[in-house]
């Protein structure tokens, strides 16, 4: 695992410390871990939240039946199909 040092002022660290002992953590580096967690998590949200708005954007919907997903099964059991084929066709080039 690597290793972050930081410098905080006394008033930070004061306030890290309250944290630990409040929330539980074990030590300081438990409580920054949750932090950049709970960052990342916020970072996904908001992509997934970009790419649903993007993908509402992109054109009519189209309603997914059974048909629709047997289709797209079908279609990517076929790429699938395809793309091994073209991987073994290649190696043996």
């Amino acid at each position: 695992m690597a290793t972050v040092t930081i410098s905080l002022p006394d008033s930070l660290k004061a306030f890290v410390e309250s944290q630990m002992a409040s929330k539980g953590y074990g030590n300081v580096s438990e409580y920054f871990r949750g932090l950049v967690r709970d960052a990342q998590a916020r970072e996904n949200e908001a992509r997934l939240e970009a790419l649903l708005l993007e993908g509402l954007a992109s054109g009519d919907a189209v309603e997914a039946t059974p048909a629709f997903w047997s289709d797209l099964r079908k279609d990517a059991a076929q790429l699938l199909e395809r793309d091994c084929f073209m991987s073994v066709h290649i190696r043996l080039l």
